[in-house]
């Protein structure tokens, strides 16, 4: 897959995710994408700026970020392809996906998640 295809990948996994967690748009974040493959790790920094600014994606790392999130590249682009925040739960609970940064920064977009899925749930219910 070419650094374009790619880019577009993440691109797709980013759109889907703001879609649904809409919350995340307001926040300014700055993490590094590995994308880990057959011997190969991929490395991707990606920007939201924390408005309604389309979000920066460049091949390689960058000193302003501060998050770095791991995926398998066949998960990846499964949940870039048909990934919801379910989907992108069970990869980090299965071990296909992981994170780490900053405690609070970790913890507020953990919150953003489970409320989401709170409302969601309420919603089945109701």
């Amino acid at each position: 897959m070419s650094a374009n295809e790619t880019k577009d990948l993440i691109e797709t996994a980013l759109e889907r995710m703001l879609n649904e967690l809409p919350a995340l748009r307001k926040l300014p974040l700055a993490f590094q994408l590995e994308l880990r493959g057959r011997g190969d790790t991929q490395l991707y920094l990606v920007q939201l700026s924390g408005s309604d600014a389309p979000p920066t994606i460049e091949k390689g790392t960058g000193e302003s970020a501060k998050i770095i999130l791991g995926v398998t590249r066949p998960h990846f682009n499964t949940l870039a392809d048909k990934g919801s925040v379910a989907l992108w739960r069970e990869a980090f609970v299965g071990g296909h996906a992981h994170v780490a940064g900053p405690p609070q920064t970790l913890k507020l977009i953990l919150n953003v998640v489970e409320r989401h899925e709170a409302r969601a749930q309420a919603r089945r219910r109701g």
